[in-house]
């Protein structure tokens, strides 16, 4: 039987109509979105505000959920799903994604917090989120998730 982790991911939104995207500090060239994993007794809210604080330094004050969209999922590659599978119990994971409105009073993107998660971070046009900056893995998913929150065809 495979099994996900539940998983979710912010796709923040500045004032101007940026999307936030993060590049991957262990992989030069790889950028996403904030995510990460649902603790045991965690709402996907919760988890959403913990990760985003974690990863980017915002708090829930400087943003506001405006739409939310559950059971995106994926497999880790063959290579590291047994290495995943020890450290999650999972084969993949399954994604609740928020769209969030960063609000115009918010603090600038921090990716230098302690989860070391991200190395930079830029806002872009969500059209030109481009698929080939996922690993191959991802891009299938990502682009169901864009074509479901922006009507973009990747």
């Amino acid at each position: 039987m495979v099994r996900y982790r539940a998983n979710v991911a912010a796709l923040m939104v500045n004032p101007a109509g940026g999307l936030l995207i993060c590049e991957r500090a262990n992989i030069a060239g790889a950028w996403q979105f904030p995510q990460g994993g649902v603790d045991p007794g965690e709402s996907p809210e919760q988890a959403l505000f913990r990760e985003v604080r974690e990863e980017i330094g915002l708090l829930p004050k400087h943003y506001e959920i405006i739409d939310r969209r559950e059971g995106y999922r994926y497999l880790y590659p063959q290579g590291t799903r047994g290495k995943k599978l020890r450290k999650h119990g999972s084969h993949g994971q399954e994604q609740t994604y928020f769209l969030c409105r960063l609000k115009a009073d918010a603090p600038q993107v921090n990716v230098d917090q302690k989860s070391r998660e991200f190395r930079a971070y830029r806002w872009i046009p969500p059209q030109e989120f481009d698929l080939d900056w996922l690993p191959e893995f991802k891009r299938d998913v990502y682009r169901e998730v864009m074509r479901d929150f922006f009507r973009l065809c990747l």
